[in-house]
């Protein structure tokens, strides 16, 4: 039997719960012979008070040795005051940078049963599929210098440093042709070349790659700003959006209210393909954050943790049908009017963390 390796990073806050219930999906499927095995280490807030550092270094080495990582949430306000490096973003910043994560896999679905629930009206969400793919490891967030420097007289001047080079727009947008090609064949392309010289390179490089290499896919070419206008005005005219880190994080949570919350939000954090194997280094995470106010009360949405995990069972494990099972059975749960307080609307029935695991547990036993 194949042993498929994961390693669990519950993290902060809702982590802790939202990972338990994907713990008892994976249990699961490994009932029907899927060989998964996992480890559990810390990430982020609770990595600090153990290591004071937000992921460890024997972290870090379970997470190259594993073929794919899950991760939950990070942070709370109770470390606000904690030092730059050390901060709990720092762990999922150390993970996306060490294992060399280039492309994170947004995908922005609006469940037929949650279409009232989007803040846009329904017939603007309904059928909704767009997959943003955001540039992870290079741009503005990486890019050095870095700093806050005092300039005397009373004033401070901080500094970010945005960096792009031609390789890491030609990998990005290479990624994002071939899932165009899975897709609905189309890719639209955002950035701010009107007023940034690396939106200048990004449509320049874009544009080389195309021509030479995906002349059947359909590029189109948007400002990030209109982008965002085009997201909540049309949605659905768009199938795979390419975008800088930067964007990339602020199109990808407009698209997740869209879907009517930011529980229902996987990702996917790919690397390159090893020439050799093909296997690529992952990590897969849920958009929303640790929601610390709401932490320990068994409310917490899982669909979008356990919804990663159906990331990972298809570009990791080649496991699609798996992954169709799984988005299946979430999708046949919300339909039975079942809602986690984020989603709830009227009519419908309340329910907490522990029964929308079960109630997908039973549309997986249903289906089986």
């Amino acid at each position: 039997m194949t042993t498929r390796k994961l390693l669990l990073l519950p993290g902060d806050g809702i982590g802790p719960e939202v990972m338990a219930a994907t713990r008892t999906i994976i249990d699961w499927f490994n009932t029907r012979g899927a060989g998964f095995t996992y480890e559990e280490d810390l990430v982020g807030g609770s990595a600090y008070e153990a290591h004071g550092v937000a992921i460890s270094d024997a972290a870090m080495e379970s997470a190259h040795d594993a073929d794919a990582v899950l991760l939950a949430a990070v942070g709370g306000p109770q470390w606000d005051d904690v030092d730059y490096d050390v901060r709990p973003e720092a762990g999922l910043l150390r993970l996306r940078k060490d294992m060399e994560l280039f492309a994170n896999l947004r995908p922005a679905i609006c469940y037929p049963a949650l279409a009232d629930a989007s803040s846009l009206k329904r017939d603007l969400v309904e059928g909704l599929d767009i997959l943003i793919l955001r540039e992870l490891t290079g741009g503005v967030y990486f890019g050095e210098p870095k700093t806050i420097t005092d300039i005397g007289n009373g004033q401070k001047r901080a500094v970010d440093t945005q960096v792009y080079d031609t390789f890491e727009i030609e990998r990005i947008a290479r990624a994002a042709f071939e899932l165009a090609r899975t897709r609905g064949n189309k890719v639209t392309s955002m950035e701010k070349r009107n007023v940034m010289k690396s939106g200048v390179l990004w449509r320049e490089v874009v544009e080389t790659v195309h021509k030479a290499e995906y002349v059947d896919v359909t590029l189109d070419h948007m400002l990030a700003d209109a982008g965002g206008m085009q997201l909540v005005r049309a949605p659905k005219q768009f199938d795979v959006i390419l975008t800088d880190n930067l964007f990339g994080d602020m199109l990808s949570d407009i698209a997740a209210m869209l879907t009517g919350s930011l529980g229902m939000l996987p990702s996917a954090s790919l690397g390159a393909a090893d020439p050799v194997t093909g296997k690529r280094k992952a990590l897969y995470e849920p958009v929303h954050g640790s929601a610390p106010d709401i932490a320990g009360e068994g409310s917490a949405n899982p669909i979008a943790m356990i919804a990663s995990f159906g990331m990972a069972l298809r570009y990791s494990f080649a496991m699609t049908g798996e992954s169709d099972r799984l988005d299946q059975a979430i999708a046949a749960a919300l339909d039975k009017g079942l809602r986690t307080p984020d989603l709830m609307s009227d009519r419908m029935t309340p329910v907490g963390t522990t029964e929308m695991t079960d109630a997908i547990v039973a549309e997986l036993d249903a289906a089986s």
